[in-house]
C-alpha cells in the first residue's frame, strides 16, 4: 500500500463535489479539511464535511497571518484548488511540503482565466482542455502536471461541455493527486508551450447581448455558448427582451447582404433570422407577445439610435 497523503481541499461548487466523492473513496488520501468560500457558502460540501467528519474552514482572507496560522496545525502535504474564488500567494502556496495545485478547465496556456467553456465555443474552438497545474502567483500560468483534451462538436453546448468538465476535472484532479502521491510528476512549463497563451476575461451581465451584425457561423456559436445553464443570448425586439436558447445554421444558406436581425421568414423548425452574411434560424426563444416577419432583433444601443433618426 502506498503511503498516505493529507490534502487541504479548497473548493466551491459541483466540479469540487464531483471531486471529492472520488477523492474520499481512496483510503490513502486522507482529506484534512474543506475550505469553502467564504462570499457563497456551499451547503453540499459543508454536509459532506459532517458525513466524513472533516473541518469546515470558510475565512475572509486565505493569505492573512491568522489563516496561515490555523492551517499550520492540519500539517497536510498537499494543497488542491478546485473551483475556489481567492488567489494564493506565495506563503500560502508554500506552505505544504508537496506545494498547492489547481485544477483549471481550460487547456493551459491557452485559454487562462475565466469562463474559459463559453470563450471556446464563442472562438469556434474544435477543442477544450482541463489541466491540472502547480500554482504560481500569476493568473493560471504554473508548471503543467497533467492535461487532457476534448473534442468539440457543432452539436456542442455550454450545457454538454459543462457536464464534460465536471467529471472531467473529478477524474483529472484525483489522477494528479495520485501522481504526486506517487512521486512521478513530470512537470511541463507553461512557457516551454508558449511564452504568450491565451487570457480571458470573466464574464458579466449585459455581455449576454446578441449582435446580429456577425456570421451566421459567429451568431450559432455564440448562442451556445450562453444557453441553459447560462443566461443565454439576449436580442431585443421593439425594445422587449427575447431570450434565445438555441439557433440552428441552415444547411445551403447563400450569402447575401440584408438588414442583420430582421426576421425574414418561417423555416421547418423556427423563424429564419438574417445575420451578416446569410441567415440562421431561431428554434428555442422566450419572448411575451407575436413576432412578425420583418420584425427586427437588436440590441438596445442599436434600436436608441433607431429611435432617435426617426424623430
Amino acid at each position: 500500500m502506498s503511503k498516505k497523503i493529507k490534502i487541504g481541499y479548497f473548493a466551491d461548487g459541483p466540479w469540487a463535489h464531483r471531486a471529492f466523492e472520488k477523492i474520499i473513496r481512496d483510503e490513502t488520501i486522507e482529506i484534512s479539511f474543506i475550505c469553502v468560500r467564504y462570499s457563497k457558502k456551499d451547503y453540499v460540501l459543508q454536509e459532506l464535511g459532517e458525513k466524513y467528519k472533516i473541518d469546515i474552514l470558510s475565512p475572509q482572507n486565505i493569505n492573512s497571518s491568522d489563516f496561515i496560522y490555523q492551517i499550520k496545525k492540519y500539517k497536510v502535504d498537499l494543497f488542491v484548488s478546485m473551483s475556489y474564488d481567492q488567489i494564493f500567494k506565495n506563503e500560502l502556496i508554500n506552505l505544504s511540503p508537496l506545494k498547492t495545485i489547481n485544477c483549471h478547465a481550460g487547456k493551459l496556456p491557452y485559454y487562462r482565466g475565466r469562463n474559459i467553456l463559453n470563450w471556446v465555443l464563442i472562438n469556434d474552438e474544435k477543442e477544450f482542455g482541463i489541466t491540472v497545474h502547480y500554482m504560481d502567483e500569476g493568473i493560471d500560468t504554473g508548471d503543467i502536471i497533467l492535461q487532457k483534451v476534448y473534442e468539440i462538436t457543432d452539436e456542442d453546448t455550454y450545457a454538454t461541455l459543462l457536464e464534460r468538465a465536471y467529471e472531467g476535472c473529478a477524474e483529472i484532479l484525483y489522477d494528479a493527486i495520485k501522481v504526486i502521491q506517487y512521486g512521478k510528476v513530470r512537470a511541463i512549463k507553461q512557457d516551454d508551450v508558449d511564452k504568450i497563451g491565451i487570457y480571458c476575461g470573466g464574464r458579466r451581465e449585459g455581455d449576454e447581448i446578441l449582435d446580429w451584425n456577425q456570421t451566421s457561423r459567429d451568431v450559432f456559436n455564440f448562442v451556445r455558448a450562453l444557453c441553459i445553464p447560462g443566461p443565454q443570448a439576449l436580442s431585443f425586439i421593439n425594445g422587449k427582451p427575447i431570450k434565445i436558447n438555441k439557433v440552428k445554421l441552415v444547411e445551403g444558406a447563400h450569402k447575401y447582404k440584408g438588414i442583420p436581425g430582421q426576421v425574414i421568414g418561417k423555416g421547418k423548425e423556427g423563424l429564419y433570422i438574417k445575420t451578416q452574411d446569410s441567415m440562421i434560424e431561431l428554434i428555442e426563444y422566450s419572448f411575451e407577445g407575436n413576432i412578425k416577419i420583418s420584425d427586427r432583433l437588436s440590441n438596445r444601443l442599436d434600436q436608441t439610435r433607431n429611435t432617435i433618426s426617426n424623430i
